[in-house]
C-alpha cells in the first residue's frame, strides 16, 4: 500500500520553513536577474577587454547554453545527492564563476566565467523550486510560498535591468559580476543553517547516464540553434544542421527513457495533462516577455534617449504589477479557484499591455501609454506565474520533484532563445523593409534619422504583434489543457504515479 504522509511528519515547523523561504528566494532572484544584468553592462565589457562584434553575443550565448543544457541533468542530480546539498553547492559555485567574470582581464576569461555560471544556475535552479515543492505542501501556504517565488521569477529579469543600469553606470561593469557575491554567500549561510529536507524524499535510483549526455547534447543544440538563427538566419546551412541535430537527439533521448528503468526525465512527469499545459503556456510567454525586454530596453535607450538607469527604473511598474499580481492575486485566489482560472485570464490581461505597445511611435508618452501597459503585462503575467510554478510540481512523486522543477526552468530557458531569435528576426525584417521604401524620401540628414528610427519603432511593433498572438495562445492552452479544480485546502491526497512506499509523495490536486 502507498502510504499518504502524516502532516507532520512531511513538513518542517512553520517558522523555519519560512526562513527558509527567504533564502531560496534570494537565490532565485540572483539567477533570474543574472539572465538580463549582464545586457545593459555589455556594451562596456566589450570596449574594455576588446571583444568583438562577432563574438560579443557569446557573453549571453555562453550562459544560455550551459543553464538550458544542464538543466534536467542538474534536477536529477537534487533529486539523487539531495536538493539542500545540491542548492548550497550550486550557490557557492555561482558564487566563484561571478568573482571570476568581474576579475576578468580578456574575452577568454569572461566567456568561461558566464559558461559556469550556466553550469553552476543549472544546479542552482531546480534544487530552489523543488525544495519549495517538498516543503510547502498544505494548500494556503503552498499558495504564499510560490506567490513569493512566482513574483521573483516574473520581476527579476526587470529587477536586472534596474541593478545593471545602476552599477554601469555609476561603478563599473565588473559590479554585475560581482554584486552575485553577497547574494550567495547570504543564500548559501542562510540554506546551510536553516533548511531542513524533509525525509524520505530522495531518489537512490542510479543515474541516466545515456539520457544525461542526450538531454544536454539535445538541449544545447536547441538553444545554440535558436541563436545561430538570430545572427546567421534561419535558413543559413549550419542553422538548419543544428536544428536536426537537436530532433534527432531530443527524440533518441525520449526513445531512451521510455525503456529505461531508471529515467532521467520519467516519462510520467510529462504525462500529465496539466503539467504540460504549465511547461507549453509558460514556454510561450517567455518567449513574449523575452522580445520585450529586449525591444523595451532599446526603444527608451535609442529613441527616446533614457541613460541605462533610467531605463532600468522605467521598468519598475512591470516588477510592481509582477509582485502583486503574484502575491496579492494569484497567492489569494489560489485556493479557492481553479489554476487555470488564473493562468488564462493573466495571460489574456498581458496579452492586452502587450497590445497597448503596438501603438508605440517615436513620440509616444511613457505615462500615458508604456506605465499603464506595463502595469497590466505584470499584473497578468504575476497572477498567472504564481499557480503555474506551483501546479508544475504539484501531484508529482517528491522522488521527481527535481526534475520536474527543471522542466519549469527548461521550457523558460528555450523560450527565451526562441524569443530572442524570432522576434528579433520579425523585427529586423520589418525594420530593413520600412528603411528600404522610406530612405530616398530621406532628403537631409536629420530626415534620415528620423526615418531610421521610425523603422526601428516599426520594426519593434510587428514583433510585438506576434508576441500578442502568442500570449493569447499560452492563454488557449492554459484553459484548454489545466483542467484540475482548486487546491485543497488541507494536506494529503492520493497517491500518484505508483510512489513505492517509501517514497513520501507531494499532495496531489483535487479534481
Amino acid at each position: 500500500m502507498s502510504k499518504i504522509p502524516e502532516p507532520a511528519a512531511a513538513a518542517l515547523p512553520d517558522p523555519r520553513r519560512w526562513r527558509a523561504l527567504v533564502f531560496i528566494a534570494l537565490a532565485q532572484l540572483m539567477v533570474v536577474l543574472d539572465a538580463t544584468i549582464v545586457n545593459i553592462a555589455l556594451p562596456s565589457a566589450q570596449q574594455d577587454l576588446g571583444i568583438s562584434d562577432g563574438n560579443r553575443q557569446w557573453v549571453i550565448t555562453a550562459y544560455a547554453l550551459a543553464f538550458g543544457g544542464l538543466l534536467l541533468f542538474g534536477g536529477r542530480i537534487a533529486d539523487l545527492w539531495g536538493r539542500k546539498r545540491t542548492f548550497v553547492v550550486g550557490l557557492i559555485g555561482f558564487a566563484a564563476a561571478s568573482v571570476l567574470g568581474g576579475a576578468a582581464t580578456g574575452e577568454a576569461m569572461l566567456l568561461g566565467s558566464r559558461a559556469l555560471q550556466g553550469v553552476f544556475g543549472a544546479l542552482l535552479a531546480p534544487a530552489a523550486l523543488s525544495l519549495l515543492a517538498v516543503m510547502f505542501t498544505e494548500g494556503r501556504e503552498r499558495a504564499k510560498a510560490f506567490g513569493i517565488y512566482g513574483a521573483i521569477a516574473g520581476g527579476g529579469g526587470a529587477v536586472g535591468l534596474i541593478l545593471g543600469g545602476f552599477l554601469t553606470e555609476y561603478l563599473d561593469w565588473r559590479w554585475t559580476f560581482y554584486v552575485n557575491v553577497p547574494f550567495a554567500v547570504v543564500a548559501a549561510v542562510g540554506a546551510y543553517f536553516v533548511i531542513r529536507e524533509p525525509a524520505g524524499t530522495r531518489n537512490r535510483s542510479p543515474l541516466d547516464v545515456p539520457g544525461v549526455v542526450l538531454s544536454t547534447l539535445g538541449l544545447v543544440a536547441l538553444v545554440y540553434g535558436f541563436t545561430r538563427a538570430e545572427t546567421y538566419g534561419w535558413t543559413e546551412d549550419w542553422t538548419i544542421i543544428v536544428f536536426a541535430a537537436s530532433v534527432v537527439l531530443l527524440g533518441s533521448f525520449v526513445a531512451v527513457e521510455s525503456v529505461m528503468r531508471h529515467p532521467l526525465l520519467p516519462l510520467r512527469v510529462l504525462a500529465d495533462r496539466n503539467r504540460a499545459g504549465v511547461y507549453l503556456s509558460l514556454g510561450l510567454a517567455v518567449i513574449a516577455m523575452f522580445g520585450l525586454f529586449l525591444f523595451l530596453t532599446y526603444y527608451l535607450q535609442v529613441v527616446k534617449g533614457f541613460s541605462p538607469l533610467k531605463t532600468g527604473f522605467a521598468f519598475l511598474p512591470m516588477v510592481v504589477g509582477m509582485i502583486t499580481g503574484s502575491t496579492q492575486i494569484g497567492a489569494r485566489l489560489m485556493t479557492r479557484v481553479p489554476p487555470r482560472l488564473l493562468m488564462g485570464p493573466g495571460f489574456l490581461s498581458a496579452s492586452v499591455g502587450m497590445l497597448l505597445l503596438t501603438q508605440l511611435e517615436i513620440d509616444s508618452s511613457y505615462v500615458g501609454l508604456i506605465l499603464p501597459a506595463q502595469l497590466l503585462l505584470g499584473l497578468g503575467m504575476g497572477t498567472a506565474f504564481m499557480p503555474a510554478m506551483s501546479l508544475a510540481t504539484h501531484g508529482v512523486q517528491a522522488r521527481d520533484a527535481g526534475v520536474a522543477s527543471a522542466m519549469v526552468n527548461t521550457s523558460q530557458q528555450v523560450g527565451g532563445a526562441i524569443g530572442t531569435a524570432l522576434l528579433n528576426t520579425i523585427a529586423a525584417s520589418a525594420t530593413t523593409a520600412y528603411v528600404t521604401s522610406h530612405a530616398a524620401s530621406a532628403t537631409t540628414p536629420e530626415a534620415l534619422r528620423l526615418v531610421q528610427l521610425q523603422a526601428m519603432v516599426e520594426g519593434y511593433t510587428s514583433a510585438i504583434w506576434w508576441a500578442v498572438g502568442i500570449l493569447a495562445v499560452a492563454a488557449s492552452i492554459a484553459v484548454a489543457m489545466v483542467d484540475t479544480g482548486r487546491p485543497n485546502a488541507a494536506p494529503g491526497g492520493a497517491v500518484k504515479d505508483g510512489a513505492p512506499d517509501d517514497e513520501v509523495p507531494v499532495p496531489v490536486l483535487a479534481h
